[in-house]
């Protein structure tokens, strides 16, 4: 939709569009927003760069300007969680995770919950990973491992019929992994095997894990791949940050191995890495690829030690 309104101190028109908003010639791209704040019949658009944009003098398209801005950021952002289960509920509250606090919308997938908040900080909770999903009070707490607590709630009456379908959400997303999971032969030398976020028993990956460092292949029709990483954490922790990054994913196999001038040319994926610290974890690890060849076998060994 087109407003008209004052951007950066000028008169002029300001569309807001699905993938970000333009004024004055300029466009900027939801990826580059950190934060988008009203105050005082302004809105104020801090990009991830540090500057901060100001909008105002839109009279009594203010709240809708807003209330539209909000929504098409969110969406975005959902855009680059890269949500493919359909929608089971909707709702608005307050939220607290590891980041930060504030009030949200909140969605509930049939794998996950969404905390879209007006920041960039907007995450996905796989609930496959749930170790623990508790209602205390107007507050449900969801604990993924080792310990990471992520909390939804003050929702009204929404509050607990929101944690039931969480909870029911989980013990079905979690049994239907178990048995996709459960059909995966683990092949020589590997010696992990995980899935991607959709649960098929012929889309998965297998990891060969040494002292501090991985080599990775990923079974889902692909050009065939080896992804090698180098890293300093325990084996348990490395484990468990690939299995939640693979998860996180979906079928967006290039996010892991594209170069930060790649990331730069698709800003949905910029957006997707920093909205998701597993991936970030990974990318942080690569040791580059490992193309299949004749020299594959012992270039691996020799990468492995």
């Amino acid at each position: 939709m087109i407003y008209e309104g004052r951007a950066q101190g000028r008169d002029t028109k300001i569309t807001l569009e699905r993938e970000g908003l333009r004024f004055g010639g300029r466009f900027v791209d939801f990826a580059d927003v950190e934060r988008i704040s009203p105050v005082n019949h302004r809105v104020y658009i801090d990009l991830c760069s540090g500057e901060r944009l100001e909008i105002s003098m839109l009279g009594f398209s203010y709240d809708g300007f807003f209330e539209e801005l909000c929504e098409l950021y969110g969406k975005r952002s959902l855009e680059a969680l890269f949500i493919e289960e359909p929608l089971v509920m909707l709702s608005e509250g307050e939220y607290e995770t590891p980041a930060e606090r504030g009030r949200a919308k909140i969605a509930l997938y049939g794998d996950s919950v969404c905390i879209l908040p007006q920041t960039a900080n907007a995450v996905r909770i796989p609930l496959c990973f749930a170790r623990e999903i508790a209602l205390d009070g107007y507050m449900l707490h969801i604990t993924l491992e080792p310990g990471r607590r992520f909390s939804v709630g003050r929702m009204g009456y929404d509050t607990k019929p929101f944690a039931e379908r969480a909870e029911k959400a989980a013990g079905a997303v979690k049994a239907a992994r178990k048995r996709a999971l459960d059909a995966v032969a683990i092949s020589q030398p590997f010696t992990h095997k995980g899935l991607f976020r959709t649960a098929k028993a012929d889309h998965y990956w297998l990891a060969a894990v040494g002292r501090g460092v991985c080599a990775l292949e990923l079974f889902a029709g692909e050009d065939a791949a080896t992804y090698l990483y180098r890293f300093g954490e325990s084996a348990d922790e490395f484990l468990l940050k690939l299995g939640e990054a693979m998860e996180a994913m979906g079928e967006n196999r290039e996010i892991i191995y594209f170069s930060k001038e790649q990331l730069d040319a698709k800003p949905l994926y910029r957006m997707a890495v920093r909205r998701c610290e597993a991936v970030s974890f990974l990318r942080a690890r690569s040791a580059g690829r490992l193309i299949h060849s004749q020299s594959h076998g012992e270039r691996l060994k020799e990468f492995l030690g």
